[in-house]
């Protein structure tokens, strides 16, 4: 979404990814599957879910954004991170500081700085500014599918003790797991682990 022109139709907010998400599903035709979102990703994931699709079996929340907005989450901690992507020396610090607590395959630092980059200035805004302090535990308690909930130890953005307080509490059927030594950025830090972990929920889904 991040390299959409918010003026030709569509938007970057979490609901309007939501609903694009759900387009594209059923332009697919696909009925029957689970679901998986990471970071901002995984609140789309729930806004998705809220709506009760025919065809979900269930969704996986990896590192997701909680329901409730964390305490950390003010207008001075925001303007904070909405920096983050200014430059690709801010991005590669965030990279290194706040995103990652394990080592990344060869190749894959510099690509992050690169898709950080690309999107519009928009995108970059939108989840900082807008959708971090977005409060959905309404539509989160709606979701009618079982849930799992990936946790990086060390997850610095989203880390365990608020996806246990802010995001647990409004599922009615969730797992909880915690991949080891990860930090936030799951899928690039520890794939096999995740894949593992998606595996062993989706036939139960």
């Amino acid at each position: 979404m991040g390299r959409r022109d918010p003026g030709a139709g569509g938007g970057t907010a979490a609901s309007a990814c939501a609903e694009d998400t759900l387009a594209v599903v059923a332009d697919a035709g696909v009925t029957d599957h689970v679901l998986v979102g990471h970071s901002m990703g995984g609140k789309v994931a729930q806004l998705v879910a809220a709506t009760r699709p025919a065809g979900l079996r269930g969704i996986v929340l990896v590192g997701s954004g909680p329901a409730r907005p964390a305490a950390q989450i003010t207008p001075a901690y925001q303007e904070a991170l909405s920096h983050a992507y200014d430059s690709a020396e801010s991005v590669a610090w965030a990279r290194d500081h706040i995103l990652t607590a394990a080592e990344l395959p060869a190749g894959v630092g510099a690509r992050i700085v690169t898709d950080s980059l690309s999107g519009t200035d928009a995108a970059r805004a939108e989840w900082p500014l807008r959708g971090i302090a977005q409060d959905i535990t309404g539509q989160t308690r709606m979701v009618g599918v079982p849930a799992l909930v990936v946790a990086g130890e060390h997850d610095g953005v989203e880390p365990v003790d608020v996806l246990r307080e802010n995001l647990l509490p409004y599922l009615t059927q969730a797992d909880f797991t915690v991949v080891r030594h990860s930090g936030h950025l799951i899928p690039l830090e520890a794939p096999d682990d995740l894949a593992a972990a998606i595996a062993a929920f989706a036939p139960a889904a």
